[in-house]
């Protein structure tokens, strides 16, 4: 019903605008029976004339005037964004939608994403910062950022940063006071910093790879968080150990407020990925993003 409404409105406003079925049929690329089906059909569903006919000309009634006159604008509008949207495979604008972690914002989206926007300022990003694993389609993102190995597998995964690994890290005093962890199993013998998943609220188990072998640790202490500054902040202060992003703390090891500890221990994994639904309909500006995070990056 509202196909055929739409089809048979663009049909009286060519009509109205020609002043003949002749040269709207012709403009539309119909035959003009069938033009006159479709105005005709138009007014029984809506049991009123809205073209007076004569042997010279066609005109609007007082209702087709009323109804072209409302659908005008409307009908403009929607002509008007679907040129726009044409345009918009061609040249590099629009909006993008992204939703990624902290840490992946900080240390992949970010490095790629700054001068992406100074080479295209036409193009809009909104990255919603959510450590959660969102659903991109119901959450209508174009894209997401995750873990490789967290990706679904129905997904277009696309590498834009290399392996990193985890650090257990704990201030100079600390270690002075409690010794080092010589094992993974050590660590329940520690005060640890602790951090709260956002999916399920359970307590994130530590993680270590050695040589092929796992063993997953759960750890206890007085501080539970769930995001990455204030364990490291914590560790810093020497309140416990931290199990934190390598690269998060680089800097503090390099300047020995913070010392590492398991590092045989502490082998890299898969990096993050890109990840959206399909390969098909991108703007050219999701396009060109793609390329600009794409790892490894080029020269």
């Amino acid at each position: 019903m509202l196909k055929d409404n739409f089809n048979d409105l663009i049909s009286l406003m060519m009509v109205a605008r020609e002043r003949s079925f002749t040269r709207a049929a012709a403009r539309l690329g119909v035959s003009q029976s069938a033009l006159s089906h479709s105005i005709r059909a138009l007014e029984e569903r809506l049991a009123l004339r809205l073209l007076t006919r004569t042997t010279r000309s066609v005109s609007p009634t007082e209702a087709g005037e009323r109804l072209i006159n409302a659908i005008a604008p409307r009908l403009e509008e929607i002509e008007s964004q679907l040129v726009a949207m044409s345009e918009m495979r061609e040249k590099t604008a629009g909006n993008i939608r992204l939703n990624a972690g902290h840490h992946a914002v900080k240390t992949t989206l970010w490095p790629a994403l700054h001068p992406f926007l100074k080479q295209y300022p036409d193009v809009n990003v909104e990255i919603t910062v959510d450590n959660t694993l969102t659903d991109i389609v119901s959450g209508r993102y174009d894209a997401g950022v995750r873990l490789g190995e967290q990706v679904a597998k129905d997904m277009v995964a696309v590498r834009i940063g290399p392996d990193w690994s985890m650090a257990v890290v704990g201030s100079p005093d600390y270690f002075s006071s409690h010794g080092r962890p010589q094992s993974p199993q050590d660590l329940q013998h520690h005060s640890c910093i602790n951090l709260r998943l956002p999916t399920m609220g359970d307590l994130y188990a530590w993680e270590f790879k050695k040589e092929g072998r796992e063993i997953r640790v759960r750890v206890e202490g007085q501080l539970i968080f769930n995001s990455l500054e204030p364990r490291i902040e914590a560790a810093i202060g020497g309140l416990g150990l931290a199990f934190v992003p390598e690269d998060a703390v680089n800097a503090h090891l390099e300047n020995g407020r913070l010392e590492r500890v398991l590092t045989d221990w502490s082998e890299p994994f898969t990096g993050y990925y890109l990840y959206y639904p399909s390969r098909k309909q991108h703007t050219l500006a999701f396009a060109r993003l793609i390329e600009a995070l794409r790892y490894p990056r080029s020269a």
